[in-house]
């Protein structure tokens, strides 16, 4: 099991504080959201990571060689974060998985549990869906069917048709991982599609037949971290997400 993690974006809704520090290196309460994620990860026994960097990559990879001393970590560099979206990031790794995996964004907190479920939940391919969380037009939504199976994932949907918001955690087998690279290849080198949301692709996938399933995490809390006010409710929060 290998961990996907991305941290090459330079988040501009978060300066003046991202002026300076990647999001993901931003503390609450004395502790990096970075190191937050990695100690979940590790929680649940994945060893092997891949992680994207790009904006002030040096301090990232600075981070995590003084807090995680023989992590088992490849790093690849985005040169272009300013200008593409998180596919192309994903599009980086696709040669450098080998097994299964679970692919995480670099600005979420959220209970280590979360992970555990989506390992134990019987799926091979799922994501972690909150059905509490408040829908609007900015949240990444899914649409299901009886089964728990994924119809749509993206922006576009309805927060009344929708089953609820995809937190950015999700378990691919390496079968889903290989399809869902040859999709981003030909989005990226062919079309030079560089600045979509990857679930973009999973939707392509979705739609020629491939299964995705959505596991309701709504018992454990998480939260996205965008903007100041989200940090600062994060840290009255803390206690309840990092359980």
């Amino acid at each position: 099991m290998q961990a996907i993690i991305l941290a090459a974006g330079i988040s501009k809704r978060l300066r003046p504080l991202t002026d300076s520090t990647p999001k993901c290196l931003l503390k609450i309460r004395g502790r990096t959201i970075l190191e937050m994620i990695i100690d979940n990860i590790m929680q649940n026994h994945i060893e092997e990571y891949i992680m994207v960097t790009g904006y002030r990559e040096k301090m990232i990879k600075d981070f995590v060689s003084a807090k995680y001393p023989g992590l088992k970590i490849t790093y690849l560099t985005n040169p272009d974060y300013e200008n593409n979206n998180n596919s192309y990031s994903l599009w980086m790794t696709k040669d450098h998985v080998n097994s299964e995996c679970m692919l995480l964004d670099s600005d979420i907190l959220f209970d280590p549990r979360i992970i555990s479920k989506l390992l134990n939940s019987g799926y091979e391919n799922c994501l972690a869906v909150n059905t509490n969380h408040k829908l609007g037009e900015e949240e990444i939504k899914v649409t299901i069917d009886k089964s728990n199976r994924i119809k749509q994932i993206g922006k576009e949907s309805k927060p009344e048709d929708s089953y609820g918001e995809s937190i950015g955690i999700e378990k691919f087998s390496l079968d889903f991982f290989k399809k869902l690279g040859e999709v981003l290849d030909r989005k990226i080198v062919k079309e030079n599609n560089v600045n979509e949301f990857y679930e973009v692709s999973f939707q392509e996938l979705i739609e020629r037949g491939n299964e995705i399933f959505a596991v309701d995490v709504s018992e454990y809390k998480s939260m996205e971290i965008d903007t100041p006010a989200d940090l600062e409710r994060a840290s009255a929060e803390i206690e309840g997400i990092l359980n």
